[in-house]
């Protein structure tokens, strides 16, 4: 499988990443920027009362006002970022490019480095060399299984050698010490104390060509999804520790989940899939051909995300056009007090749940 551009989120910043060497843009503070909240941004995500929103170079703004005001906060690191997650209202995790894993205790007013792609890549090796010695070491070691883990070991090692280059797309913590971290080429790490360690677990999912994770998504009764390139979609009902292969029809990449009435899947162009009780998938037509980035709900009702200003509202099982389309794409999206809180190329957009919107 060639290196390619993983996700829409990068291909749309691709030419705006910084030109400095990896290790550079690691150990680099991000710069203050004016109008911060008109920058590119990635993600947005709710801290209590509090909006925190991240994106290119390292940038990650906070409001305490509903998003009418917004401030930069420190981060010790200028790559771009790519996913944020909230487990509570002071306790934050930011992930980017890189292999650059962020926390934060102050609900995202301060931001700690907690690990970067170099220690990723060794964690990798480690895990993989490990798994290798206890198979060999079976009585009937399984000699696929070896092989293919012999191949990412090659892979791996290479990874090392070249540097931190493999972006993490999404964080999610399921309790305060279970959290999961996915990526690049299959790339996963999982801890069970809070991210104080991490371990690789990529190689251990049903996974064999190694293809790009991009989200990672908890439904209400706590199952878990991994969404990926080339129709991959993976669940696990006992947190993370196993996973199977869900079938759907769609073998393009999945970028974003939603749970309303039903749980729905989105990707490229458009195409969207509900679950049906029986477990089985049934497309759902949008009114777009664009590919959904995000999705929130409100009040039982969900409303879209994504490229070219895609915005969908929900209305019982259909999804119909919610206010003024925009010219440029949006990536993530919050609610809080009557507002969508969007975030995208153009930076922050505030639209009331009338439909009325608001520019920055």
């Amino acid at each position: 499988m060639s290196r390619r551009i993983l996700s829409l989120f990068v291909l749309v910043t691709a030419l705006l990443l910084n030109p400095l060497q990896a290790a550079d843009r690691l150990d680099m503070p991000a710069l203050q920027q004016a109008q911060q909240e008109n920058l590119l941004l990635l993600s947005v995500e709710k801290a209590g009362d509090r909006l925190v929103a991240s994106g290119e170079h390292g940038v990650v703004i906070f409001s305490d006002d509903q998003g009418q005001h917004w401030q930069q906060a420190e981060v010790p690191g200028s790559t771009l970022l790519t996913s944020l997650h909230f487990f509570d209202n002071q306790t934050g995790w930011a992930v980017g490019h890189d292999g650059l894993l962020l926390k934060t205790v102050d609900g995202g007013a301060h931001w700690q480095k907690r690990l970067d792609g170099n220690q990723i890549n060794q964690l990798r090796v480690d895990a993989i060399e490990q798994t290798l010695a206890q198979l060999n070491g079976e009585e009937e070691p399984d000699q696929e299984r070896i092989e293919m883990l012999e191949y990412k070991l090659e892979d791996a090692a290479v990874a090392l050698e070249e540097g931190p280059s493999s972006p993490l797309l999404d964080v999610l913590f399921i309790s305060p010490e279970r959290g999961f971290l996915i990526g690049a080429y299959g790339l996963m790490l999982t801890t069970d104390d809070g991210g104080e360690s991490w371990h690789s677990a990529g190689h251990q999912l049903p996974n064999p060509d190694g293809l790009h994770l991009n989200r990672i998504f908890e439904t209400a009764r706590g199952e878990l999804f991994l969404l990926g390139e080339a129709g991959l979609v993976l669940s696990s009902l006992d947190a993370g520790t196993t996973w199977g292969v869900v079938e759907t029809p769609y073998q393009g990449s999945f970028f974003s989940a939603v749970e309303s009435d039903a749980l729905y899947l989105m990707g490229l162009r458009g195409n969207a899939y509900r679950r049906l009780p029986d477990d089985s998938w049934e497309k759902v037509e949008l009114p777009v051909t664009a590919t959904i980035n995000d999705a929130v709900v409100v009040d039982g009702r969900a409303y879209l995300v994504g490229q070219g200003g895609a915005l969908l509202q929900q209305q019982n099982s259909e999804f119909i056009n919610f206010s003024a389309r925009g010219l440029r794409s949006y990536s993530a999206v919050t609610a809080i007090n009557g507002y969508l809180l969007i975030v995208g190329e153009e930076g922050v957009k505030r639209i009331r749940l009338d439909g009325v919107t608001e520019h920055e």
